[in-house]
């Protein structure tokens, strides 16, 4: 069977999702996603830990995050469906292990939007500190909801508008720095960004690996286009293209933007290091420093905003893999209803989820390293179980035909290696929860395995 007819053949069964969105739809929703400005929030703990070379530390990300872009374009070529991982993992390694691709996704999917949403509530609080973040973050929750229950469509178009926002902030923040270092001079070396300050001695490798394995977590969102496989117009193909772009650009503008930032930062990678409270906020005290606290305000407000648009397109990925898994029996079968091309039901249990979560979390002072902590876990899970699925598919299936081993073998293990190296990285409590939510999958597949087998009995 050829890769064009296993594609056509999957395309051709109905679904009940609607197909209208095109290339640039798909770039909106997975860079609304990832969030152009992603690397504010961590710029100063990978400043920190890789010498000063976090510009670099971008570029080994987008490069190892490619190999992912990847199998997912590979992937969504042949089995073109919504669920994502969930449906490839199924193709390519069977039902069983297509549940805990999809499940492991879940906690991905579910939760990072509600740590966008209590994001938005903090950024919206700072701005407006009458007014509670749990409120915020409730109305941030309640508008982006109702543009996602509209459809993909009118959401896309909104998202779009904010997307351009962003875009503008950014290049604003471009325009602004490169103003002061043409006017002022840089504070560290030209090519500090690439090679580190020197403040922590030598370049070192392993600095840089070390925090490639925190900034890898600045792309989870790309792969959410694959999600919107059966609602898109033209073809799979143009999904597996605006997957690759998506990535690239974002590893474009995360590259430029910490480049910049590092040559404006007074304070040395050694004194981030020495003192991580200053960490979280360094991006914006070299703004502050060099530019003035009328752009960091400008930051802030397009984050708050942001995050909430974020969280828009993560809650219709997660509304498409409940749906797959509903539709596939694995979930409640209700998940699987439509409404005029628009998966109700199931967008509405994701918004219920992350409503609780990010509420809960907003009446904590720790609610947000809480969630950070196990939200990428699942995300990174799944993303090896696609690689495998790569493997499965193509090399043991053998389902397209001739087998290319680079394509096909050799790409997918390397990012599997990539995926399984950060996952060792992670923090014991973000592994713990991943094993207790892993555990809760397999039991809940046993479950369903004892039912079908008194079924067929």
């Amino acid at each position: 069977m050829s890769d064009i007819g296993t594609a056509s053949s999957a395309e051709a069964e109905p679904s009940g999702l609607r197909r209208s969105l095109g290339f640039r739809d798909l770039v909106v929703y997975g860079l609304l996603f990832i969030a152009p400005m992603a690397p504010v929030g961590v710029f100063g703990t990978l400043d920190a830990r890789s010498h000063g070379a976090v510009a670099l530390v971008y570029l080994v990300a987008t490069v190892a995050m490619a190999f992912t872009a990847f199998s997912y374009a590979q992937m969504v070529r042949v089995v073109p469906q919504a669920g994502s991982v969930f449906a490839y993992a199924r193709a390519g390694l069977g039902p069983r292990a297509g549940f805990i691709a999809g499940w492991m996704a879940m906690l991905d999917y579910l939760l990072i939007p509600a740590v966008a949403y209590l994001f938005s509530g903090i950024a919206m609080e700072a701005l407006v500190p009458e007014v509670s973040r749990w409120v915020w973050t409730a109305i941030a929750v309640v508008v982006t909801t109702l543009l996602n229950l509209w459809g993909v469509r009118p959401a896309a178009r909104v998202g779009f508008l904010v997307l351009a926002l962003e875009i503008v902030v950014l290049l604003v923040f471009v325009v602004s720095a490169v103003v002061v270092l043409a006017r002022d001079g840089a504070e560290r070396g030209w090519l500090s960004p690439l090679s580190g300050d020197g403040t922590q001695g030598a370049f070192a490798l392993s600095a840089v690996l070390g925090a490639v394995s925190i900034a890898v977590l600045s792309y989870l969102g790309f792969d959410a286009i694959a999600s919107f496989a059966e609602e898109v117009t033209g073809g799979s193909r143009k999904v597996a293209r605006a997957v690759l772009f998506c990535l690239a650009l974002a590893g474009i503008l995360f590259m430029a933007q910490t480049y910049l930032v590092a040559l404006l930062e007074p304070t040395s990678s050694a004194q981030l290091a020495a003192e991580p409270a200053k960490q979280g906020s360094a991006f914006y005290d070299a703004v502050d420093a060099s530019v003035g606290t009328w752009l960091h305000d400008l930051v802030a407000a397009s984050k708050a905003i942001g995050a909430a648009f974020a969280a828009l397109a993560g809650q219709a990925a997660a509304g498409r893999l409940l749906f797959a898994m509903g539709r596939a029996g694995r979930l409640p079968r209700v998940l699987a209803r439509t409404d005029t091309g628009v998966p109700r039901p199931a967008l509405l249990c994701a918004a219920a989820v992350t409503l609780a979560a990010a509420l809960w979390a907003a009446r904590r002072d720790d609610g947000m390293d809480h969630l950070v902590s196990v939200v990428d876990i699942g995300a990174l899970t799944a993303f090896t179980l696609l690689h495998a699925s790569v493997v499965g598919w193509f090399a043991v299936r053998r389902r397209a035909g001739l087998v290319i081993w680079w394509r096909h073998v050799l790409m997918p293990v390397a990012g599997a290696a990539i995926t399984i190296t950060v996952i060792v990285e992670a923090s014991g409590a973000a592994q713990v929860v991943g094993a207790v939510w892993l555990g809760v999958g397999v039991v809940v597949l046993g479950a369903q395995r004892g039912r079908e087998s008194k079924g067929v009995g």
